[in-house]
């Protein structure tokens, strides 16, 4: 019999909690559904969270322990978050391009790649690459 397995949850390792949640809920749409207890009266700051999305689930956990999280990230530890990206299914890159823009987030003008793909690339807080595509032949 065939091992069975659905889904996929990444887990990122992130610097600081509540901006990266804020990140993934009030610009990318996520909704928070599962966390540890709040370390303090910011109800955003735990050492982990799950977040979910049209099917699509997503897991944060701090990088650093709360008394032995540095005053800034470690540019070593960011710069390799360059080999992460994630990509999500955008059926209108464009129209997430605006939204991005609205909410006031850089993000470069989406291009069609050589293999047809329409792509919205951004990072997120921490430097981890997103990628937000669709077909471009079945793009609006």
């Amino acid at each position: 019999m065939p091992l069975r397995m659905e889904g996929l949850a990444p887990l990122l390792q992130v610097y600081d909690m509540p901006t990266s949640v804020r990140f993934y809920r009030d610009v990318l749409g996520f909704l928070l559904t599962q966390h540890s207890e709040p370390l303090d009266a910011d109800p955003l700051n735990f050492d982990w969270c799950m977040m979910e999305r049209d099917g699509a689930t997503l897991m944060l956990n701090t990088a650093y322990e709360q008394p032995d999280r540095p005053p800034q990230p470690d540019p070593k530890r960011i710069a390799a978050h360059e080999d992460t990206s994630l990509f999500f299914g955008c059926p209108d890159p464009e129209q997430a391009y605006q939204h991005l823009q609205a909410h006031g987030y850089p993000a470069d003008k989406p291009k069609v790649a050589p293999y047809g793909m329409k792509q919205l690339n951004l990072k997120d807080p921490d430097g981890y690459g997103i990628c937000l595509q669709w077909p471009a032949d079945q793009c609006p």
